[in-house]
């Protein structure tokens, strides 16, 4: 059994590789169905495919995965804050699509800002437990 931490059998890398896809994914599909085919309903895929990145990253240089995992939280803090402040500044959009997207991404950088942190705190207990 590995001493290394999980939410619900899942290493924070393989979380992030996950969620980086589902925003992958989800940017695409916006695109194809959106009515204008605008760039920026790819914006949820431009915020995954980092996080999807430095996941793939962090499995294969486990040396590195202390470093790559707080730039993913980085990611995540901003996926989590930039629509809030969207929706602060602008309002909520229009679109019933566009307001989809934002939700995604808020719920999905929130959600890997938990595990992150989970994680972190845990390294934190284990070296202290030395």
């Amino acid at each position: 059994m590995s001493d290394e931490f999980t939410v619900s059998g899942l290493t924070i890398p393989r979380i992030a590789i996950y969620e980086g896809a589902i925003l992958v994914l989800w940017g695409i599909a916006a695109y194809i169905i959106s009515d204008q085919s605008s760039i920026t309903a790819m914006i949820p895929s431009f915020m995954g495919a980092p996080l999807l990145v430095l996941g793939i990253l962090s499995e294969r240089m486990p040396d590195m995965r202390h470093h790559l995992m707080h730039a993913s939280m980085i990611i995540a803090l901003f996926m989590a804050l930039a629509p809030i402040g969207m929706f602060a500044g602008r309002g909520i959009p229009d679109s019933q699509l566009a307001l989809a997207s934002n939700l995604v991404l808020v719920l999905i950088g929130i959600s890997f800002m938990v595990c992150g942190i989970m994680s972190f705190r845990a390294a934190r207990l284990a070296r202290e437990a030395e």
